[in-house]
């Protein structure tokens, strides 16, 4: 296995460090490395290079999935620049941002109470084209304007999106259940 331990998952599957990706390429080598790594190529040998074949194996599957998910991949990108994003420590919200997310989960609270399944769905799609373009304000501020203290901000706000969009998903399966 010629794999750098030192490398960091971009490295590792021959990509930019950008928050920008195409998503075919990062799969093709995902699938490329996997080949080179599955610990199936090593059965026929020492134990020692069985672990390591799936030590690897376990790695390259860590980077695919934190480079396919953009939030994943923006804050493994700030960890690399020695950003903190302070997820657990920096819950300042801008007052805009925070109205915005109390008026978000009463809706979501009123149609779940209500069971209103199609309000909950107007929901989802809504915060599906709100996320979609938190993530494009996102790339344009770790690729082009080099604002990482900003991306910070916007990572934690995208978390919060995110966990709300999760809320939804539950409340329509129970719903639906």
């Amino acid at each position: 296995m010629s794999i750098d331990p030192t490398q960091d998952y971009f490295s590792l599957f021959g990509l930019q460090r950008t928050y920008a990706m195409d998503e075919a390429v990062l799969e093709a080598a995902w699938h490329r490395l996997q080949s080179q790594v599955h610990p199936d190529r090593y059965a026929h040998l020492p134990d020692v290079d069985k672990r390591r074949a799936m030590q690897w194996a376990t790695r390259v599957n860590e980077g695919f999935r934190t480079l396919k998910k953009p939030l994943a991949r923006a804050r493994y990108l700030l960890e690399l620049a020695g950003v903190d994003v302070g997820v657990e420590t920096n819950t300042a919200m801008s007052p805009e941002f925070l109205m915005e997310q109390m008026e978000w989960r009463e809706a979501v609270e009123e149609a779940r109470a209500a069971a209103e399944v199609e309000e909950l769905e107007q929901l989802h799609v809504r915060l599906l084209h709100h996320a979609r373009d938190v993530r494009a304000e996102l790339g344009r501020q770790i690729d082009v304007d080099h604002d990482l203290a900003g991306a910070a901000d916007t990572v934690r706000r995208l978390m919060f999106i995110e966990k709300l969009q999760h809320e939804i998903d539950e409340a329509l399966l129970a719903l639906e259940g």
